[in-house]
C-alpha cells in the first residue's frame, strides 16, 4: 500500500454526493469518493437484431406483472463483484489480470434458463439468462480473477455462482411479482423464440475490466 498523504492523493473524506434519481431510482452499493474507482470485471455480450426481438418480447410480458421493469442497455456475463480500486491500484491490478488470463481460449456457452435475481441489498430487481453449458470454463476464469483480487486484499466472487447475462431490472425486491407464473411465461417464449437454440449460444472472445470510465480488454486466444 501506498502511504497515505501523498501529493495529488485526494481527502478520502471529500465524497461526492449520489442523486439516486439520476439513475432511475438505483442506488449504489458503496458510497462514490473521490479516489476510488469502482471496478467490474466480466464477458462483454454483443445483442444482435434477434436478441433484441426476443428481449422486447420478454419486457413486454414481464411489464404485465411489474410496470416499472426496464430493459438493459447493455449486456455481459459478470466474472468479478464491483469492487473498490484505489486510482494507483489500477495498472497493476490490469497487468496482474492479463498475465493470468493470457492462457485461456474462447469458448461457448448456452444461456437459455430464465431467472429472477435481486442485488445484495434488495435494492434492485433483475430477470436475466442463466448459463445452462459452459460452467466449467467460466469457473476456471473466476478461479484466476479472483486470486487477483485476493493479491489486492479485495472481495473474490460468489462462492457457488449462478452465472447470467441480465436483461432487464426494476427498483426494489419485486421478485415475488416476477417468480412463478411470470417465470413460466418468460421461459415459454424463450423456448418458442424462432432459432433460440442458436442465438442464445454465445461464444465469448475477450473478457473487460470497468474500471470508473476506464475499459481494458483481454482477448481469448
Amino acid at each position: 500500500p501506498v502511504p497515505d498523504g501523498l501529493p495529488g492523493d485526494p481527502d478520502p473524506e471529500e465524497a461526492v454526493s449520489d442523486d439516486s434519481a439520476r439513475h432511475g431510482g438505483r442506488v449504489r452499493g458503496f458510497p462514490h469518493e473521490r479516489g476510488n474507482w469502482a471496478t467490474h470485471v466480466y464477458l462483454p455480450y454483443v445483442a444482435q437484431e434477434e436478441f433484441l426481438e426476443l428481449l422486447e418480447l420478454l419486457v413486454s410480458r414481464a411489464r404485465t406483472y411489474v410496470p416499472s421493469v426496464a430493459a438493459m442497455e447493455e449486456f455481459h456475463l459478470s466474472l468479478s463483484q464491483c469492487v473498490v480500486l484505489r486510482y494507483h491500484w489500477i495498472d497493476p491490478f490490469v497487468r496482474s489480470l492479463r498475465e493470468r488470463l493470457a492462457a485461456f481460449h474462447r469458448f461457448f456457452c448456452v444461456a437459455d434458463q430464465v431467472k429472477v435475481y435481486t442485488n445484495q441489498n434488495k435494492t434492485r430487481t433483475f430477470i436475466g439468462l442463466e448459463v445452462s453449458a459452459g460452467h466449467f470454463q467460466l469457473l476456471e476464469l473466476v478461479s484466476e480473477v479472483d486470486r487477483v483480487l485476493e493479491e489486492f486484499d479485495l472481495p473474490t466472487f460468489y462462492k457457488d455462482p449462478s452465472f447470467h447475462i441480465s436483461l432487464a431490472w426494476c427498483v426494489g425486491d419485486l421478485s415475488g411479482k416476477l417468480e412463478g407464473q411470470c417465470l413460466r411465461e418468460l421461459q415459454d417464449i424463450v423456448d418458442e423464440f424462432e432459432d433460440s437454440a442458436l442465438l442464445l449460444r454465445v461464444q465469448w472472445e475477450q473478457i473487460r475490466c470497468k474500471s470508473g470510465n476506464k475499459y481494458f480488454s483481454f482477448p481469448l486466444r
